[in-house]
């Protein structure tokens, strides 16, 4: 067996496959879970600043070439017609059938030169797409770090440190030696760190004032130095994030990180991809957890409308994958809807409480988020009625709540009490799911984001935008 499409042969459907995945628990590498711990680290992008280490558990596509910009134009849905040097892009590839595939973070270096940064689904397409066409680039490859390194050396291109929170400012201005150029919302310019020139986006993902600065990974040691000494100097107290707390600064801003990638199904072009992909890879290793079972793999999939991207579309280009499905889901009254569940405390106990009596408990709700799967599918209820799909949970210290980010149906409104069931609903070879039983806990329809510092703060973007 060395395809996806000779491991899906096996199964039923794509959807069992999934669903009995023996990779384990989702994992964030490298990066120590916690330095204080979670709590601590989730109040610091709120109280005062927050020290994120990305340079593990994201792949890093560099692509170069005369036809780069075609290229990436070609199999993205954004418009590159305002990408000029020294600014990034939220990138977005779907199927030719419309369906999302992953997203990817793109810096633009030169005019020929791109780097993408993000989950696999996103390089393992593009990589493909290079292979397949007839495209004048070349593509450099460097894969996110292992999960389980067991105590090997990790290496990467880059490394990757994103500084936010209110007291960010301050820290910026000391380790660059005065104050940083003005940057715009997801523009890049270059400052000091200590003795190295750096890149530094203006990003954010709670809201607050946020840098992202990377460079060769020698540096990473010194850099992170640096970094510390100069919140040390400025009276700042910067709080490193472990691996447990990083995941679920997305619940507040309203980011869903990881879609089913909609490539199990269609002819042509993706019938080869699916010949293409290794039967190790993230696309057939992967697992789907929660209390959602379809036999139709599509039912999982989801559109850049549900998932509120849909103004980056560039629909001025001449060309590029998807467009023709795009445009009838435009016209579609069906698309569902970004928002945030809220989930009942009361009922959240009840089901924790199962776990401290005799017989088969409820599915554990670990903390701060259950890892236990690559893309997560809740059904969501009202009454008898499946209206909507949760997928990706966890806890907020700052919000003192359990929180889900998820799609629902048009008709849904903010401040709708709904049911969403929790666990799975039978037993699966999940090496990460324990036996238990299916459990209801009342969610209430909320904003997204949900943090209020992220609705009023980020500049006009996906997650300030509404449906």
């Amino acid at each position: 067996m060395t395809s996806l499409t000779e491991k899906m042969a096996d199964y039923a459907n794509p959807v069992e496959m999934l669903r009995n995945s023996q990779i384990g628990m989702y994992v964030y590498p490298v990066v120590t879970p916690e330095f204080t711990n979670w709590r601590t680290e989730q109040a610091a992008w709120r109280e005062s600043a927050v020290l994120f280490d990305q340079s593990h558990h994201m792949d890093e596509l560099i692509v170069e070439g005369p036809q780069a910009e075609a290229f990436l134009a070609h199999h993205g849905i954004n418009s590159f017609s305002n990408f000029g040097l020294n600014r990034a892009k939220h990138f977005v590839p779907v199927t030719p059938n419309g369906h999302v595939i992953g997203d990817h973070i793109i810096f633009r270096e030169r005019e020929d030169k791109f780097i993408l940064v993000g989950r696999a689904p996103t390089s393992n397409w593009l990589m493909f797409c290079a292979a397949w066409g007839n495209w004048n680039v070349r593509l450099r490859y460097d894969p996110r770090s292992p999960s389980r390194p067991e105590g090997e050396r990790v290496l990467r291109e880059h490394y990757r440190f994103q500084i936010q929170g209110p007291d960010a400012p301050k820290i910026f201005e000391k380790m660059n030696g005065g104050p940083i150029p003005e940057i715009k919302f997801f523009h890049v310019d270059w400052i000091n760190i200590g003795s190295k020139k750096v890149q530094a986006l203006r990003h954010g993902m709670s809201g607050a004032p946020g840098l992202e600065v990377w460079g060769p990974y020698k540096d990473k040691d010194y850099i992170h130095s640096t970094i510390m000494q100069a919140a040390k100097d400025a009276g700042v107290t910067l709080v490193q994030c472990g691996s447990r707390a990083y995941s679920t600064n997305t619940l507040e801003s309203g980011w869903i990180p990881s879609p089913l990638p909609g490539i199990y199904t269609g002819d042509g072009m993706l019938k080869e991809y699916r010949d293409w992909l290794g039967a190790d890879m993230y696309e057939a290793a992967g697992a789907i957890g929660g209390s959602f079972v379809s036999d139709n793999i599509e039912d999982y999939y989801v559109n850049p409308f549900e998932l509120g991207y849909d103004f980056y579309i560039g629909w001025k280009k001449d060309d590029f994958i998807g467009k023709d499905a795009l445009l009838k889901m435009k016209e579609s009254k069906t698309n569902r809807k970004k928002v945030t569940f809220e989930w009942n405390k009361e009922d959240v106990l009840k089901v924790i409480a199962t776990a401290f009596e005799q017989g088969r408990p409820a599915k554990w709700i670990d903390f701060p988020q259950p890892n236990y799967a690559s893309s997560s599918a809740d059904m969501v209820m009202d009454g008898d009625r499946m209206v909507g799909m949760s997928m990706f949970n966890g806890y907020s210290w700052n919000e003192r709540c359990l929180l889900s980010l998820g799609v629902v149906d048009a008709s849904v409104q903010v401040g709708d009490v709904l049911t969403l069931k929790w666990g799975e609903p039978d037993d699966t070879a999940k090496t990460s799911a324990e036996p238990h039983d299916q459990a209801e806990i009342r969610v209430r329809v909320s904003p997204t984001p949900y943090a209020r510092e992220a609705r009023e703060n980020y500049a006009d973007s996906w997650r300030s935008k509404t449906a």
